[in-house]
């Protein structure tokens, strides 16, 4: 009885594992459409002038409104710090008759989660977390495969082989992107050394700015970041250094220092899961798209990139595109030295998703 009793609990922890880790859209109960005009919330973790990842959601909403019109109405909150904050907003729209919520940060999970118990009828949609329910859906982005090209990019242009990274908080997502990054970087430049300051927070761009400068004192002659402002874009413009804009195109606060940029395009996505909720299609899904769904898109090339580095770079995002090429493909070691992927094998998602270490070669430790 006691080996039965093991079988099936060791059975029920599989079953648990691969639903927290499964990346596909996965359907659960669908519900029925709603009739009248639909109110959807969204809740922002900076202000949505940003000019990074909280104005490329709000381009998103304004998608929304384009496509539906009178059919629908938004509503949003900018700059509501994870934690408590949250939560109440979160609660507030819900209260307010919100038929779905669309809260786009990281810290919001739990927040996301508990209001959700509270209001079933209502759907809600979490950027970049992990935790479902028949109400709660997440989406995110592969921008790891951005990170990628990025750092090939980095790697051929940098005369210091050295480049400064701005992180915000050491979470997968971050974490993922710093690997992808250096490992492309590396492949292409043997010599290149990464620089991280952590500054433990999405949008301050005083902070942003002094970590840039910092990183620039230190050596770094390119720059990249995993915050939510145009600061460290606007140093390196003033500097004369190089850098990758974040989240959206950011060009327009260095127009000689951008090399490139991750967009995040979230409008489709939108526009897709309102309807689904309009015509009662909407089910509890994980997506997480890349390059080939075009949730993670290239801003276009600076003046400054030479012609061999942009055919460089194109071929690693068609072969991202197309299937062909992982950024993250052995042999890889972590940082402590120990085997992590062996030749030719690639990183399975479920790791991607808890990493929690540096790859071989990055300097200093994760906070």
């Amino acid at each position: 009885m006691k080996k039965s009793n093991l079988v099936i609990g060791l059975l029920v922890l599989v079953a648990v594992i691969a639903a927290v880790v499964s990346f596909e859209p996965s359907e659960t109960k669908k519900t029925a459409a709603v009739s009248g005009k639909v109110k959807v919330g969204f809740v922002y973790v900076g202000p949505v002038a940003d000019a990074g990842w909280t104005y490329e959601h709000d381009r998103g909403r304004l998608a929304v409104e384009a496509e539906y019109g009178d059919s629908v109405e938004t509503v949003f909150v900018e700059s509501v710090s994870e934690g408590p904050d949250a939560e109440r907003v979160i609660a507030q729209m819900a209260t307010d008759g919100a038929d779905a919520v669309f809260t786009t940060s990281f810290g919001y999970m739990n927040p996301t989660i508990k209001v959700a118990q509270q209001f079933p009828d209502v759907k809600f949609e979490h950027a970049t977390g992990y935790k479902r329910a028949d109400n709660v859906a997440t989406y995110s982005s592969r921008f790891y495969e951005g990170r990628h090209v990025l750092g090939l990019i980095a790697g051929k242009m940098t005369k210091s082989d050295t480049i400064g990274y701005i992180a915000s908080f050491p979470i997968p997502e971050v974490v993922r992107g710093i690997n992808a990054a250096y490992l492309a970087a590396k492949s292409v430049n043997p010599q290149v050394k990464f620089k991280v300051i952590w500054v433990s927070t999405w949008f301050d761009p005083g902070k942003e700015a002094d970590a840039a400068k910092a990183l620039i004192d230190q050596g770094a002659d390119i720059l990249m970041q995993h915050t939510d402002s145009a600061a460290p874009m606007k140093i390196a413009e003033e500097r004369g250094i190089y850098a990758f804009g974040q989240a959206s195109d950011q060009a327009a606060y260095g127009p000689n220092a951008q090399l490139t940029a991750i967009i995040d395009d979230w409008a489709p996505y939108y526009v897709r899961r309102v309807g689904d909720l309009m015509n009662g299609s909407w089910s509890s899904t994980d997506t997480w798209g890349g390059f080939d769904t075009g949730m993670v898109a290239l801003a276009p090339y600076g003046k400054a990139v030479p012609d061999d580095v942009k055919a460089m770079a194109e071929e690693a995002r068609k072969a991202i595109t197309e299937g062909r090429l992982h950024a993250f493909t052995g042999p890889v070691n972590k940082q402590d030295g120990s085997p992590w992927l062996k030749a030719g094998e690639t990183a399975d998602d479920g790791t991607l998703l808890g990493m929690n270490f540096y790859v071989e070669g990055i300097e200093g430790s994760l906070p």
